[in-house]
């Protein structure tokens, strides 16, 4: 029986981070947590401290404070920008306070899935790149969508007028000397909650860091051995996250433009990773069959595995803090709770195979790509081909998964975003999957789909979410 904590014996060589009061020492060794036969998961409170003195490193009590006012200073700006300085609204400052907090404790939750539509006749396409179009983000702003494709070009839209305010193209043996990009596809696209770093990653193994501004070049993060498959930021930080083909995740400060450490555990390629507000990071590891929440902090990781042997896992997206789902390439949609090694939730065949299924091609459709709105009950999974996005309601408690609505697209859905209010639903549109070219349609446009979300109100009017 496998024990509750056991200690890697994988190590690698790191290279040294920037030395910063306000950087957590890097991590040598992440403690592994297995699960045994029971189903509940015991709490680990392992703590360690590795500051040398008080004096020469800033106290968690103290970066916590500092953080708090920096926090309610930025909010108070953001009241400044609509009123007057003499007229902020503290009760709304202290309101979205308190929503924080539930939100970080993992007990805010909104249901909103049943009042949600899409708007299915006012569906925008946006062409702009070559090739397949990989991944897609929205900024928290709700007024820039940024998408990468195979072409390794990067584009900022307007999300207003879609109309392609700014491009990067991919580096080329054309391309003049000192251009910066990336050479080959791009995979994966992030971007900070404050709407300040754009992070792209993909077949040459780089992270490349951009001003989402004017998307002007910053900085390279180096590392990965292979592939960058999945990039995920931090709530609020600028801590980010990197998955790779390498099986190891990487975890960056974009603040000191320094590498933090790497974590290992995953016995396959690393396929996706998401995080919330929390210093944790959920991953998926493809073949291995497992996905793993990582608590950085704690050094140590839990593992979960599939219910269904046979069953890869391919996409992953956090609902809370505490629930996490994952698609399999058998169709299927689990939800997990961190205090549990099984999951929840298992909804076999969520997506199959569809009318827009390539001739010849795949016998069923693995779910390709999901997105949730999170701290709400609203979640959106793809097929890899089975021509439709679907919307889910979950459950209270999360114990069942039930269909809302269908959209009907034509095309890989290679990304799914939400935007920051549940707005919009944004998908990246492809001839052929993100990380492969088993199946090629030829119909298809290359495109940027943003599907806009009406929320029907206990009145029956519908209004925009």
């Amino acid at each position: 029986m496998p024990q509750f904590f056991m200690k890697s014996t994988q190590k690698g060589k790191k290279r040294k981070p920037v030395t910063k009061p306000s950087i957590k020492p890097k991590v040598k060794v992440h403690d592994k947590v297995d699960f045994d036969d029971d189903d509940d998961i015991a709490s680990s409170g392992k703590e360690e401290s590795d500051y040398e003195s008080e004096s020469d490193h800033e106290t968690a009590q103290s970066k916590r404070l500092r953080l708090a006012k920096e926090y309610i200073k930025q909010l108070e700006n953001e009241e400044i920008d609509t009123k007057e300085a003499d007229e902020i609204d503290k009760d709304a400052i202290a309101h979205r306070l308190q929503q924080d907090v539930l939100e970080d404790a993992g007990q805010l939750q909104k249901f909103i899935a049943d009042s949600i539509t899409p708007d299915q006749e006012n569906i925008i396409h946006m062409r702009g790149h070559k090739f397949s179009v990989t991944c897609v983000v929205i900024s928290s702003d709700n007024k820039f969508v940024f998408s990468a494709s195979k072409d390794g070009s990067i584009i900022k839209w307007d999300i207003t007028t879609h109309k392609k305010l700014l491009k990067i193209d991919g580096v080329s043996k054309k391309s003049k000397s000192g251009q910066k990009g990336h050479k080959g596809q791009i995979y994966t696209i992030a971007i900070s909650s404050d709407v300040k770093f754009l992070v792209t990653g993909g077949q040459d193994m780089l992270i490349n860091i951009w001003n989402a501004a004017d998307l002007s070049w910053q900085h390279t993060f180096r590392g990965h051995r292979n592939i960058v498959t999945s990039l995920a930021f931090q709530k609020k930080q600028h801590q980010l996250f990197s998955a790779s083909h390498d099986k190891t995740i990487k975890v960056w400060n974009l603040n000191e433009m320094a590498y933090v450490e790497t974590l290992y555990g995953h016995e396959d390629a690393v396929l996706g990773i998401d995080s919330l507000s929390r210093d944790h990071a959920v991953s998926c590891g493809g073949r291995d069959r497992s996905v793993r929440l990582w608590k950085i902090a704690e050094e140590s990781q839990l593992i979960f595995h599939s219910s269904n042997i046979s069953s890869s896992f391919d996409c992953v997206t956090m609902l809370n803090e505490d629930y996490f789902l994952a698609g399999g390439d058998d169709g299927s949609l689990s939800i997990f709770n961190v205090r549990k090694k099984k999951p929840v939730t298992l909804r076999t065949n969520a997506h199959v195979k569809g009318e827009n299924s390539p001739p010849g091609g795949c016998d069923e459709s693995w779910v390709s790509s999901v997105a949730s709105l999170p701290y709400t009950d609203l979640v959106a999974t793809a097929g890899s081909c089975d021509g439709c996005i679907k919307l889910w309601r979950c459950e209270k408690s999360f114990k069942s998964l039930m269909p809302v609505h269908t959209i009907k697209v034509n095309g890989f859905v290679n990304g799914l975003k939400f935007s920051t209010g549940g707005e919009y639903l944004i998908a990246a549109i492809g001839q052929e999957h993100r990380l492969g070219r088993w199946w090629q349609m030829r119909n298809v446009k290359n495109t940027v789909c943003i599907i806009p979300l009406k929320n029907v109100n206990t009145n029956g009017v519908e209004e925009d979410t």
